[in-house]
């Protein structure tokens, strides 16, 4: 039985049964409808002034002219899809995508089916699909190694207002390494707006990453408060960094990869791009750009669906027409 919105007519009778003190489950019975139906009409159509039928009607018109429409996939809404499925924007980022800058409201489950139809007619789109992985974690050996890095700062010392990611400027960095550990990717991740930087690396060496680190965040000093590390040997020059940077570093306790969840989920996001395997060597820097745009303009359903780039540069993109 398909459901049937109140008349504008039931709506004065609710009016004049409140009014003479019926109550909700008596009212039902007598228009022939569910008590909860009752009860959602009166929660959400009551003002200052108690339940009046008039203003009922106006309000519930206001929010069906406002309310997003269903819509079929047709061969503009399919086009969508495909061009930001290709972006490897998740089914439901495209989703929210599409509700916020084209008013059309779709269900994920929609986007899936399309993408196995595609499937089953031969097509590639669900090599765009995330595929959920175990995460990477870096091995150093022992423990006692990860005790070699002089004059660290524990996390138990940080600030409580990083953890509160109220403010632009609270930063967690890590590496990616590349194949038989002879080559590494530095990544930074904005603990607020999720925007991320990715520099290549010509080697390993603590110095090398500190040169990097400092070349590609000088123009983002005034918003670079602290860094949140891990215990990689590779960070042995915090404090050459910390110094140029003016920027306080803090790292986490060993084997806790947890307290940098933010860049271990933003890692975990980068090898959809950069697999196990990859020599970053053999990669261009053109390469790392355009996986930190596709990052950057992602919307993010943690963040109110804006993508980083809106939330810590100002930018939006029309990913449609990109």
């Amino acid at each position: 039985m398909h459901y049937k919105q109140l008349t504008e007519v039931e709506r004065y009778q609710i009016y004049i049964m409140k009014k003479a003190g019926h109550k909700q489950e008596s009212i039902a019975t007598s228009l022939g409808r569910n008590a909860s139906t009752i009860s959602r009409e009166l929660r959400r159509n009551t003002g200052r002034r108690g339940y009046r039928p008039g203003q009922a009607q106006r309000l519930t018109a206001n929010r069906r002219q406002g309310a997003y429409k269903k819509c079929k996939v047709t061969a503009t809404v399919r086009f969508w899809i495909e061009k930001l499925l290709r972006q490897e924007l998740s089914p439901q980022q495209i989703v929210d995508y599409l509700i916020r800058h084209k008013r059309l409201s779709l269900h994920h489950e929609t986007v899936y089916r399309l993408v196995y139809a595609n499937k089953a007619r031969g097509g590639s789109l669900y090599r765009h699909l995330r595929i959920v992985s175990k995460l990477y974690r870096k091995r150093y050996g022992h423990y006692d190694r990860r005790g070699k890095i002089p004059n660290r700062i524990s996390i138990e010392q940080r600030p409580k207002v990083v953890d509160r990611r109220q403010r632009i400027g609270d930063w967690e960095g890590d590496t990616v390494i590349g194949k038989n550990r002879k080559s590494a990717l530095l990544t930074l991740v904005e603990r607020k707006t999720l925007y991320t930087v990715m520099v290549r690396l010509t080697g390993k060496r603590a110095d090398l990453l500190a040169e990097a680190m400092v070349k590609v965040m000088t123009p983002m000093k005034q918003r670079f408060h602290t860094l949140t590390l891990d215990n990689g040997l590779e960070f042995a020059h915090h404090e050459q960094i910390a110094k140029q940077l003016k920027v306080n570093i803090y790292f986490a306790h060993p084997y806790s990869s947890w307290e940098r969840g933010i860049n271990e989920n933003t890692n975990g996001l980068i090898r959809q791009y950069f697999p196990k395997g990859t020599d970053f060597n053999q990669v261009t820097d053109d390469d790392i750009t355009h996986v930190m745009e596709r990052l950057n303009n992602r919307p993010r359903e943690t963040r109110g669906c804006r993508s980083p780039n809106e939330l810590f540069l100002g930018q939006r993109v029309d990913l449609l027409a990109a």
